[in-house]
């Protein structure tokens, strides 16, 4: 094996160690929101509003990413990859370690959702920084021909963070009372990641500095405010990138954090139904999105990418009627389902949004993008679908809004070209002109 080829599944490997780290901190938040933090930290509320307010909390972090992308994508653009990388997994593990010893309403009163919400904020500036950094990293070492592939790795991160967060409040709430869980049992998988980041930054020190930025850094044609540079240059692959997002956010949070709610709340059936059921689902993913990624390789990044967003757009209308039936096993085909279709968005998606911009401004570029999509999709999904059911008491509503937003997607994806085949080492002065208007070769 060359040192290449070692140095490049260094690169992956501490890609995907390090996001799934990060996605099991957020998806830790996410998960406790909807069956801890109501009874914690709002308990003077209605069981409707204290869901809301909690949902709400969560929403911060996605406030949060586009800034984190900002920040530390100007600091990848021009002090490098790899030094960022390290400092968004500590800014993520020490925030989750200090939700984990938070007090509740009970001892400090107001104080205690309003440090919450301030440690979420914390955690969406981290996990803004982290995406961009370890997607580029894996597509800008080794084969141009395996981008999709490589790129697609740290995207598994998101279903292995959720298997690993979901499936440890799982356990722990199924060993534990209620009241012992409420009390002090949620808070270990929060301590615990204190432990696990020092595995990330370990692994993640010993991967060298992208190939790619370290030309740029040696030519000298660092972007001094490549942030700047990317909104006078490259507007239309921001668009691109921010529409091609939108649905694939939507669809997804609907699929993994909207059932909890919709399955406890509106069919009254044990959490532990919605639980395992985008478990199962989500350990499935750990091995289609990397499939999906290495078929965009083949087949192109748009045509794999479309057939997701056209499949979960069928899927969302069978989903909840499946839900209805209250039958775990259907309950279970409806979200494993739901989550392939989401795969084949998101294995192509991490190469199509990064390919959409030069070296030298893809960090700031590929962040903005992608983060801001958070914003729109992830961010306000569970709540409109919360509201959207309570206003018009069908699931109807809710997988109408899930299609709308998978339009935008199919809009982003046909402004863009196909990002395979460029020369993502090319920049702007050098490369072949693209779409009318934009600079730079991934027009």
């Amino acid at each position: 094996m060359s040192g290449s080829t070692q140095q490049t599944r260094r690169v992956i490997l501490a890609s995907l160690i390090g996001t799934s780290l990060e996605w099991y901190d957020f998806f830790l938040y996410t998960t406790a929101a909807t069956l801890v933090f109501p009874k914690l930290f709002f308990p003077s509320l209605d069981p409707f509003s204290a869901t809301l307010a909690s949902l709400t909390t969560n929403a911060v972090a996605f406030v949060a990413r586009p800034l984190g992308g900002v920040v530390f994508g100007h600091f990848g653009d021009r002090v490098g990859r790899k030094t960022v990388l390290v400092v968004t997994l500590l800014v993520m593990g020490v925030s989750t370690f200090l939700i984990g010893v938070l007090p509740g309403y009970a001892a400090v009163g107001v104080i205690a959702p309003i440090l919450l919400a301030l440690l979420r904020f914390v955690q969406g500036l981290g996990l803004g920084g982290e995406w961009g950094g370890a997607v580029i990293m894996s597509l800008e070492h080794g084969d141009g021909r395996r981008r999709g592939f490589n790129a697609s790795w740290p995207q598994v991160g998101v279903p292995a963070g959720y298997v690993l967060a979901t499936g440890l409040l799982t356990i722990l709430s199924f060993v534990q009372s209620d009241a012992a869980f409420l009390s002090w049992g949620w808070r270990v998988p929060f301590l615990l990641s204190g432990a696990l980041v020092f595995v990330g930054l370990w692994v993640r020190l010993k991967v060298t500095e992208s190939p790619l930025f370290a030309e740029v850094e040696q030519q000298g044609a660092k972007a001094r405010m490549p942030l700047v540079e990317v909104l006078r240059t490259h507007p239309r692959a921001l668009l691109s990138a921010f529409t091609a997002r939108i649905g694939v956010d939507v669809a997804f949070y609907t699929f993994t954090a909207y059932i909890i709610v919709y399955i406890t709340t509106q069919l009254e059936l044990p959490r532990s139904y919605a639980l395992n059921a985008v478990l199962i689902g989500s350990a499935l993913q750990l091995v289609l999105i990397p499939l999906f990624g290495s078929l965009s390789d083949r087949l192109g990044r748009r045509p794999v990418y479309l057939a997701g967003v056209v499949g979960a757009a069928v899927w969302v209308f069978a989903f909840f009627p499946l839900l209805d039936t209250k039958s775990f096993p259907l309950i279970a085909l409806a979200a494993v389902i739901a989550l392939v279709t989401h795969a084949a968005m998101y294995g192509p998606q991490a190469a199509f949004i990064a390919e959409l911009f030069s070296t030298r401004l893809r960090y700031s570029g590929a962040s903005m993008g992608y983060q801001v999509a958070g914003i729109v999709g992830g961010a306000l999904a569970p709540i409109i679908a919360v509201q959207l059911f309570q206003t018009y008491q069908t699931t109807v509503a809710v997988s109408v809004y899930v299609v709308a937003a998978l339009a935008v997607t199919a809009l982003g994806l046909a402004i863009a070209p196909e990002t395979r085949d460029v020369d993502i080492a090319a920049e702007p002065e050098t490369a072949p002109r693209g779409i009318p208007g934009q600079v730079g070769p991934f027009a």
